[in-house]
């Protein structure tokens, strides 16, 4: 039997559940960007000269949200590499800051806000 399974169950848990969450986050990136590509391609084929198209925007939009998916993954790696050998360890040691897990929620935050913002214009001009 392994020592601490349960402990190694749960961080192992925890580790593809931010990994799960950051592939989402860089999909969701790049569907955002592709699909501003996609309403420019079609706005120009329909001679659609009304429609509004701020592909710096979603291209900004996209590249952030693929950008912090990336990040998350690098950090929940760590984590979970820091997390395994604190598991093991015969002493007592404590985790450390909250801060990195903090500071990805507050720019997932900042991002959703822009994206609602930018979405309501959209929809109200």
């Amino acid at each position: 039997m392994i020592d601490n399974f349960r402990d190694h169950a749960a961080n192992e848990r925890t580790y593809l559940a931010w990994v799960r969450t950051s592939v989402a986050l860089m999909a969701f990136g790049f569907v955002i960007e592709k699909f501003d590509l996609f309403l420019r391609y079609l706005g120009e084929a329909k001679g659609l000269a009304g429609i509004k198209i701020q592909s710096a925007h979603a291209v900004g939009v996209g590249m952030t949200l693929i950008g912090v998916g990336l990040v998350m993954n690098l950090l929940a790696a760590w984590s979970f590499l820091r997390n395994r050998r604190l598991i093991d360890a015969a002493d007592k040691q404590s985790l450390g800051s909250a801060l990195p897990n903090l500071a990805l929620g507050a720019i997932v935050a900042v991002l959703g806000i822009f994206l609602i913002a930018y979405l309501s214009r959209e929809l109200f001009n």
